[in-house]
């Protein structure tokens, strides 16, 4: 029964003669289409990577270059510094400054052992090391202007977590001899004295770009190449009229003066008359440039720029040259010295007048000889006081003498009306004192009086020049302004030899040789009360036939009765003056005695 049903239920249902319709087929429109738009992103892709391979490479790498580095301020560089004769003074040379960042020591390295490791190479105890990094996660300054050998070996030890920033550090290989001169730079490698400071601009050499690499953390790659800036002293270097030798000699004598007479300071300086080009210019006590932050701050300032002083009777000629201009004197004119005079009610004596007296009738060669206080007030009081003040402010009293030389500082002098009102002023200006000059402005105002009657301006620097020795940047130097006449200039000049060969002078003649000068023992002003204290100082000029050179000794409160112009400050002249006369090949103007000096 179930069979038949189930036989008869499968036969029951109908059938169909009709098959399933075929899938549809795509058109060839649609294959077309497909197929062109396939073709037409092929092509378009092969354009885009054309365009970008070589149409827009170049601005692609500087978007790559903007996103992946990172500018560090630049280095700043400046060019040496030689003398005239290209010995060193100062110069750049690499330098390097170690930072530490903790957070990226990695272990099993540990402060205590990257502290062990670097102590040796630093040279600093390992407990002070290890306690420094722990004042800070990362950016701690360890040791500061190390050189390329020390910072190759703490490469070399492969530490992470240490940096080294390649800086310029300015090295100055004659320390002392030339840091009134030169000056220093700070860390910042600023310029702080000297022509350090007043020639920054000059100095600076082009800033050298640096920029690093990082990668998509933002950390900065490794690029040595980008540390590495342009050695700046293949360019220029500026040469200075300073001979290191004559420097040299100058330092050493001052030095002896300033010890065997317990002084204060001194200071030496050798210039050329004609241009006003300085040989040498010392100053005592002076400062190590490359330890500056151990020196006193007071000695950045060269006291013969930057302070005042009076200049007693190394004033006397520049006076006598004065009177003789106006038509005052004549080299025959004869004054009288009484020894002691009174000027508006001010008593004016010579430096002896107790133990010589007065000594009548006198020359004016003889006044500079034995140097009168009272004769010079006799020869200045022929001279309008009105006309002698405004030829003093023409010299350039009360003013600047523009040297290249920073921190220079003007002279003091008093107002015109009461030089004019006060008869005591021009009686005390008559023999150096009562107004306030630098040593660099009395050795400017000697080289007029002997030079022919120009004023010159003192300078140190010759320019830049390239490696081939061609200038390439003069300074920027005032002409000579004719002061007095050649006539004037050659009457003073004798008078000076005068000094030497019969005067105060004596002591400073050098066999074989003619040279003139001046003697100088001024009381020192203290808050504006002469006080005890002496300034010193000897200013000669050389050779006395055809004067060249000036020489100016200043000393600063020697001690001892016996402390004067003749005794501490000529013979400093004298040891300087020896030198120049072998450095520059001076031949003798007088070589029979040369002869007759035994060994």
């Amino acid at each position: 029964m179930t069979s038949t049903s189930a036989r008869r239920s499968r036969t029951s249902a109908p059938r169909s003669n009709v098959s399933a319709p075929p899938p549809p087929q795509p058109s060839k429109f649609r294959l077309w289409l497909i197929g062109l738009f396939l073709v037409v992103g092929q092509v378009g892709l092969a354009a885009r990577l054309i365009y970008l391979q070589i149409y827009a490479t170049k601005a692609l790498q500087q978007q790559a270059q903007g996103q992946q580095q990172v500018s560090l301020p630049p280095l700043v560089a400046r060019y040496p510094i030689v003398d005239r004769r290209l010995d060193l003074l100062a110069a750049d040379q690499p330098a390097f400054t170690l930072f530490a960042h903790p957070f990226l020591f990695k272990p099993p390295e540990t402060n205590a052992s990257i502290a062990a490791k670097l102590s040796p190479l630093l040279k600093q105890p390992a407990a002070k090391l290890e306690k420094l990094f722990g004042t800070a996660k990362s950016g701690i300054p360890v040791e500061y202007e190390l050189s390329e050998e020390t910072a190759s070996q703490i490469r070399n030890l492969k530490l992470d977590g240490l940096e080294l920033n390649r800086e310029w550090k300015r090295i100055y290989p004659q320390e002392e001899l030339t840091s009134g001169i030169i000056g220093y730079v700070d860390r910042d490698h600023q310029g702080q004295a000297g022509l350090e400071y007043s020639q920054a601009k000059l100095l600076q050499a082009p800033p050298q770009s640096r920029i690093l690499t990082g990668d998509g953390a933002g950390f900065l790659l490794p690029n040595l190449a980008a540390l590495d800036p342009v050695d700046p002293t293949s360019r220029y270097s500026l040469r200075l009229t300073i001979d290191v030798r004559l420097q040299r000699v100058a330092r050493t004598a001052l030095r002896q003066q300033l010890n065997k007479f317990g002084a204060k300071r001194g200071t030496v300086i050798v210039m050329d008359i004609k241009n006003g080009a300085l040989l040498a210019l010392v100053s005592e006590p002076s400062f190590n440039p490359n330890l500056y932050y151990k020196a006193d701050p007071a000695l950045f300032r060269n006291w013969a720029v930057a302070d005042l002083y009076e200049p007693g009777s190394t004033f006397k000629p520049v006076n006598a040259a004065i009177a003789l201009e106006n038509k005052a004197i004549t080299p025959d004119t004869t004054l009288y010295d009484e020894g002691r005079i009174f000027v508006g009610g001010w008593p004016i004596q010579n430096n002896d007048f107790s133990s010589a007296g007065g000594r009548g009738a006198l020359s004016i060669a003889q006044v500079l000889g034995v140097s009168s206080n009272v004769g010079m007030v006799h020869m200045m009081q022929r001279v309008r006081a009105a006309t002698y003040y405004d030829f003093l402010k023409r010299l350039g009293l009360g003013s600047k003498t523009d040297t290249d030389l920073s921190f220079e500082t003007p002279g003091q002098f008093k107002p015109r009306d009461q030089f004019v009102n006060y008869p005591i002023e021009p009686a005390t200006t008559a023999f150096g004192q009562g107004f306030s000059i630098t040593p660099i402005q009395m050795a400017q105002l000697t080289a007029a009086v002997s030079n022919g009657g120009k004023l010159v301006t003192p300078h140190v620097m010759q320019g830049l020049f390239d490696r081939k020795g061609k200038l390439v940047k003069a300074p920027n130097i005032p002409p000579p302004r004719r002061v007095f006449s050649a006539q004037t200039s050659q009457q003073v000049v004798k008078m000076m030899g005068y000094v030497v060969t019969n005067g105060t002078g004596k002591s400073a003649q050098v066999p074989g040789y003619r040279l003139g000068g001046k003697t100088g023992t001024a009381q020192k002003a203290i808050n504006g009360t002469y006080s005890n204290k002496r300034i010193t100082g000897f200013v000669g000029v050389f050779p006395l036939e055809s004067p060249r050179y000036v020489l100016l000794t200043v000393v600063d409160e020697p001690q001892g009765d016996n402390a004067y112009g003749s005794t501490v400050s000529i013979p400093v002249v004298k040891s300087v003056l020896e030198s120049l006369i072998t450095i520059e090949g001076v031949p003798p103007s007088h070589p029979q005695e040369i002869k007759s000096v035994k060994p």
